[in-house]
């Protein structure tokens, strides 16, 4: 079957081939429990219970791989953004939100909803921070089952990609080049804290009023002048 466009990050498919991005909802995945213990002695020990949950998640594994025949099939979570706010306060902020929306948060990836009328679907959040593996043949049966399934499109999984690498690539280093700090430090996080919990419109309207070769200085190197600028435009906004 041929997919079908029904938003501009999703298609609509129905088959049993896999590609990155294929959403799957209510898939079952399978947790060993967290007082599991194994000898190094040897021998088959007392696993215990095998928790089973069903989890919507998204294929994370590289299409290429899965047209290969790979045996394992990566998944991720995804939550409702409802959801996921009730277990993770921070994303139940308006600030958090959009730190996630800004790729801010490096265990979280912000995907957008779905607006069709059968397949509608909040704003969700794809979570890095707890993975799965199912079997290939597994995964593309229960994927026929579904029926209809959306599909994220490109460039968007290929988004989704990138995030889920930088998360894993991440480096900590024991000593950091010093920080280069200034009197104007505290102001200038103060100012572009409050400019980002703006909406896109009094983002641009602030922007506009400090001249046109504010914006590209803004997103660069926040210079002073245009930092203390924003500062007095906060402070009457607040009198």
């Amino acid at each position: 079957m041929a997919n079908t466009q029904i938003s501009e990050w999703y298609d609509l498919v129905s088959c049993s081939d896999l590609e990155q991005g294929d959403i799957l909802e209510s898939c079952p995945v399978f947790r060993p429990p967290t007082d599991m213990e194994w000898s190094a002695s040897g021998g088959m020990p007392e696993i215990g219970e095998i928790g089973i949950s069903l989890v919507d998640v998204v294929v994370v594994s590289q299409s290429c791989d899965i047209a290969a025949d790979m045996w394992l099939v990566v998944l991720c979570p995804v939550w409702k953004l409802s959801a996921i706010g009730k277990t993770t306060p921070y994303l139940d902020s308006s600030f958090g939100k959009e730190e996630c929306r800004r790729g801010n948060l490096p265990g979280y990836h912000m995907i957008a909803g779905c607006d069709n009328a059968d397949h509608r679907r909040e704003i969700s959040v794809v979570s890095f921070r707890e993975l799965w593996s199912l079997p290939l043949n597994f995964v593309r049966k229960f994927a026929a089952s579904q029926g209809s399934r959306r599909r994220m499109r490109s460039p968007y999984k290929e988004h989704l990609s990138q995030s889920l690498a930088r998360y894993f690539m991440r480096v900590g280093l024991p000593c950091e080049v010093p920080k280069f700090s200034s009197s104007d430090s505290k102001n200038e996080t103060e100012v572009m804290k409050m400019f980002r919990k703006l909406d896109d419109a009094t983002q641009r309207r602030v922007l506009a009023a400090l001249g046109p070769a504010s914006p590209p200085v803004v997103a660069t190197r926040r210079s002073p002048s245009i930092i203390w600028r924003m500062q007095q435009w906060f402070r009457g906004r607040s009198t």
